[in-house]
């Protein structure tokens, strides 16, 4: 089961103990403990107050665009840059992975049903001005199959293929992308499109934060973003993962996104011991870095900002619940 989430405080899981992992401190334990404490929001139009670390403002935040970090079982850990919204380019197929999944769920190590490559998605797959994979068409793929094509090395053709697959168009499914993303309280986002090739889909690192929560709690998803590569259908080619994020230790996805209008935009995910151990998922999205330039230098700023965050993350979470520990008269094993 995912972990509980801290939520505002008309609700009434604050009268109920907060677990951390495999502990039992409560959540007034964890404020009087100066591990967590409140404000009035994300600044990205979300009601209530929001549970924060006193250490996010010493966090190696971006120089520019904007980003949200935040740990299962904790809280977020804040948002910072003007939460305005941005094109995020590729990131937009997380979304679409969200609603492939919702509509047609994979059980543990099923590849869910065959899907037949069409036409389009054939004669996509040589466009020299986007991200694709070569594709036949008649060719019959799985759903987790045409899932590791979109997500590792982001198959633009694949991302549209599958929403047409799913909703007969692509756009009849942007209108699902849209309803999910209302359902999900991300009420700075728009998708125009399945992919993200279109500058018009934009969001902002806070919304896309409420995404990851979500879409991490799918186990298939997990697997999939998490793999360094797959090779082409019918080939023994190699199609690196373009997340090299992947070489960071415990970084397990999530996913890139690059282009001249969105610059360098990750969604990414790790696990962070703390002082006794014990592994929490964080969750954090960057986005418009380097924007206006190549998407090359886009992709080599949000990497370098996203691996100063998740190294920072992991030193803080570690000092923290070592502190948190002794506080409590808790002794580690």
């Amino acid at each position: 089961m995912p972990e509980p989430q801290l939520r505002p405080r008309h609700d009434s899981l604050w009268r109920r103990p907060l677990l951390l992992s495999t502990g039992t401190l409560s959540l007034a334990g964890l404020l009087a403990l100066g591990v967590v404490h409140l404000d009035g929001g994300d600044g990205a139009g979300t009601a209530g107050a929001t549970a924060r670390t006193p250490w996010a403002a010493e966090l190696p935040w971006p120089r520019e665009g904007q980003a949200a970090v935040g740990i299962n079982g904790v809280g977020d850990l804040g948002s910072h840059g003007p939460q305005t919204p941005v094109p995020i380019a590729s990131v937009t197929k997380v979304m679409t992975a969200y609603v492939i999944l919702r509509d047609h769920p994979l059980r543990d190590g099923g590849s869910g049903p065959g899907i037949t490559v069409d036409q389009r998605a054939a004669d996509e797959s040589v466009s020299g001005v986007e991200s694709t994979v070569p594709l036949e068409r008649g060719q019959r793929l799985s759903e987790r199959r045409l899932l590791e094509l979109m997500l590792v090395p982001s198959g633009n053709n694949v991302a549209r293929l599958l929403a047409r697959w799913d909703a007969g168009s692509e756009e009849a499914f942007v209108k699902k992308m849209n309803r999910a993303a209302d359902a999900l309280g991300m009420n700075r986002t728009t998708y125009t499109g399945a992919s993200g090739f279109e500058p018009t889909t934009t969001s902002t690192a806070a919304d896309q934060l409420k995404l990851a929560r979500q879409v991490m709690r799918v186990k298939a998803f997990r697997t999939v973003v998490s793999k360094p590569r797959t090779t082409v259908p019918g080939s023994s080619r190699t199609l690196p993962n373009t997340n090299t994020l992947l070489d960071t230790p415990g970084v397990v996805g999530i996913k890139t996104g690059s282009s001249t209008p969105a610059g360098g935009a990750l969604m990414w995910a790790v696990t962070v011991p703390d002082g006794r151990g014990r592994e929490h998922l964080a969750l954090g999205v960057v986005l418009h870095q380097r924007a206006g330039t190549s998407p090359q230098e886009g992709l080599i700023a949000v990497f370098d900002s996203s691996r100063a965050l998740v190294e920072a993350v992991r030193h803080r979470m570690s000092a923290t619940e070592a502190a948190l520990a002794a506080d409590a008269g808790e002794a580690k094993p």
